[in-house]
């Protein structure tokens, strides 16, 4: 009898596992929430440690990935696509070549389909920027130039680059791609690791600046988010993306105060884990998982 039901606790542990619903990766399945009916925006703030990805749903259901965190978060970030039913990207942005941003990205253009991939005109020496270009090359793609004013071909949605405005020699975080998008009444930014330099820039050239959600610049640190930027962007949410106890420590007492003084209601992915924003084009709600 106890062999039995060892060996029927032994099928039934097989056919789990064979399902299309079990978890590839235990980080992935415990940091997505339910996916949403069509119709909404839906921007997933994935939980991937100090660095930075972000996965935006349209309503028409097309899906562009902002960075892919670091070289060991390649698989999770894969994960996570598969558990929200990605099966192509109609766009990745690799904001700029540091490694926490764009080390994952070459495991997900290797997995997923991927219809075009944007860049600032900026290089690196590292291998984690060269394995992202080879990435490039084998699915037969070339690398479109993010800058100011250029738009994503998107449907239901407005999609434009604001950064990088100018050119900034080495730089790397000052060539950070910084995307707006709009979508009804609500909008959103996505800074990448954009700084003060970054933010002049924008605040004398950019039409629009202002978001209902603010994705915080280099992960909360005090070299971004400057107070009139703050100011012009004036959001009532901010998304923190940074790593458990970091030794960067971030994000900054100084930024965390900053948008606390100007009412804005901050979310972070270190304490909250992977935080999702859902727009119907009127308003905007927040699911976190932890």
């Amino acid at each position: 009898m106890k062999k039995l039901f060892i060996i029927l606790g032994l099928i039934l542990f097989v056919l789990v596992a064979c399902s299309p619903n079990f978890p590839t990766s235990t980080a992935a399945s415990e940091s997505i929430p339910e996916k949403h009916t069509s119709g909404s925006l839906q921007v997933f703030y994935l939980d991937v440690g100090q660095g930075d990805s972000t996965l935006i749903r349209t309503p028409k259901g097309q899906h562009v990935l902002i960075d892919g965190g670091d070289n060991h978060k390649g698989d999770d970030v894969v994960a996570y696509l598969k558990q929200l039913g990605v099966k192509n990207l109609d766009a990745i942005i690799a904001t700029h070549p540091d490694a926490d941003h764009i080390g994952g990205l070459d495991m997900v253009i290797d997995a997923i389909p991927v219809k075009s991939v944007y860049a600032p005109r900026v290089s690196h020496t590292t291998n984690t920027y060269q394995d992202f270009l080879l990435a490039v090359k084998n699915r037969g793609l070339k690398i479109k130039t993010a800058k100011a004013g250029l738009t994503l071909p998107l449907d239901g949605i407005t999609a434009e680059f604001v950064a990088p405005v100018a050119e900034y020699g080495k730089d790397l975080n000052a060539w950070s791609a910084v995307l707006r998008v709009q979508h009804g009444n609500t909008s959103f930014l996505f800074t990448g690791d954009a700084e003060t330099r970054s933010e002049k820039d924008m605040l004398e050239h950019s039409k629009l600046l202002h978001a209902d959600v603010l994705k915080v610049g280099h992960h909360g640190s005090d070299t971004s988010t400057l107070q009139k930027f703050l100011e012009a962007v004036n959001p009532k949410y901010a998304v923190i993306s940074a790593g458990k106890d970091n030794k960067y420590g971030h994000p900054k007492a100084a930024i965390v105060n900053r948008l606390k003084r100007a009412k804005v209601t901050v979310y972070r992915t270190d304490t909250q884990g992977t935080i999702t924003a859902i727009s119907d084009g009127k308003n905007i709600k927040f699911e976190t998982v932890r």
